[in-house]
C-alpha cells in the first residue's frame, strides 16, 4: 500500500486534496491516482477503492451519512436496501456536480465520524419510510442498545413540523423485543389492520415446555411467527421446530406462520387470515392513515 493510501486508511477512506497536502506531496497523490492505489470521487476529493460506498459518496459531496444508509452504517436492520446511498447536506450547500451518485437531503444534523447519530438516523427513518420498514430500523436499534426508548420519544416530542403526529405515534410503538425485521414488518401489518392484543416475544412455559412466539394474542391464544428462508436451516433444526409446534398445539395455541414473501408482498392476504382467525373487527386508525 503507498503512502496515500495508508494517509486515506487512517482518515476513513476518504479525503480532500488539501488534507492530504499538509501531510505529503502533490506528486505523491498524483502518483497513487495513476497507479490505481487511490481513486479521484470529487473535484479535489480522493478515496480508496475498497472505501465504504455511502461514507465515499457523502464526503464526495461534503455531506454525511443518512437515513437508511446510516442505519445499514450502524448495523441496524433494514428491510429494502437502498438504490442509491443517502446523504444529508447543509442547508444552503449545493451539491457536487462531480459528486458521486446519491439520494441527497438538506438539513442540520448531529454526527459521528461523517455519519448521522444513532438518535437522528431513527427519527429520519421514522419520518421519511413506510410504517414497517421505519419500525425495522427503530425496533433494532433499541435492541441493539445504541439508543433507549425513552430518549427515542423525548427526541420525537422535540420535533417541530410536517407529519410530527405520525413520528411521534410510529416512535411509541417501536419495540426492542422484536427479533428480526421480518418480525416488525409482520407487526407493522397487525398494527395497521388496527388489530390489538398482539404482542411480540410471548414465552409459552410450563414444567415440561418452553418456547417464544414472534407476536401473539394471549388471550385468544393465538400466535404469528414470521419465517425468513433460512428458518429451518438444517435437518436438526426442523426436527426441533416440528416438536415446538405440537408442543404449542396441544397447549392450546394456534399458529399462522407467514414467509417473507407473504410479510412483503401479500399483506392484504396475511391480515385477512390474522382477521379470520382471531375474530377480531378491524378499527379506523386515523393517525397512521392521516399522516
Amino acid at each position: 500500500m503507498s503512502e496515500v493510501a495508508e494517509m486515506l486508511n487512517r482518515r476513513g477512506g476518504v479525503a480532500t486534496f488539501g488534507d492530504l497536502r499538509t501531510v505529503m506531496s502533490g506528486r505523491a497523490v498524483r502518483t497513487a491516482l495513476a497507479g490505481g492505489d487511490i481513486r479521484r470521487v470529487a473535484r479535489g476529493v480522493y478515496a480508496l477503492p475498497t472505501s465504504p460506498v455511502a461514507l465515499t459518496a457523502a464526503r464526495s459531496h461534503g455531506g454525511v451519512v443518512s437515513h437508511v444508509s446510516a442505519a445499514q452504517h450502524w448495523g441496524f436492520g433494514v428491510i429494502d436496501r437502498p438504490a442509491l446511498p443517502h446523504v444529508t447536506l447543509r442547508p444552503g450547500r449545493v451539491r457536487r456536480l462531480t459528486g458521486l451518485p446519491c439520494t441527497l437531503h438538506w438539513a442540520e444534523v448531529p454526527a459521528i465520524d461523517d455519519v448521522t447519530t444513532p438518535l437522528r438516523t431513527v427519527l429520519d427513518c421514522i419520518r421519511t419510510l413506510p410504517l414497517a420498514e421505519a419500525l425495522a430500523v427503530a425496533d433494532s436499534a433499541l435492541r441493539a442498545g445504541a439508543i433507549d426508548h425513552d430518549e427515542l420519544l423525548q427526541a420525537a416530542a422535540r420535533i417541530r413540523g410536517p407529519h410530527r403526529r405520525r413520528i411521534l405515534h410510529v416512535a411509541g410503538l417501536a419495540d426492542l423485543r422484536a427479533e428480526s425485521v421480518l418480525e416488525s414488518a409482520l407487526r407493522a401489518l397487525v398494527i395497521e389492520a388496527c388489530l390489538e392484543g398482539f404482542v411480540p416475544q410471548v414465552r409459552v412455559q410450563d414444567a415440561e415446555f418452553s418456547a417464544r412466539i414472534d407476536l401473539a394474542h394471549p388471550g385468544l391464544r393465538l400466535g404469528l411467527e414470521a419465517d425468513g428462508f433460512e428458518h429451518h436451516g438444517s435437518r436438526q433444526a426442523l426436527i426441533r421446530d416440528c416438536r415446538r409446534q405440537v408442543g404449542l398445539t396441544v397447549r392450546g395455541w394456534r399458529i399462522l406462520r407467514f414467509s417473507w414473501e407473504d410479510i412483503r408482498y401479500d399483506g392484504q392476504w396475511v391480515v385477512t387470515s390474522i382477521e379470520r382467525a382471531s375474530g377480531l373487527a378491524p378499527l379506523t386508525n386515523s393517525i397512521l392513515r392521516a399522516a
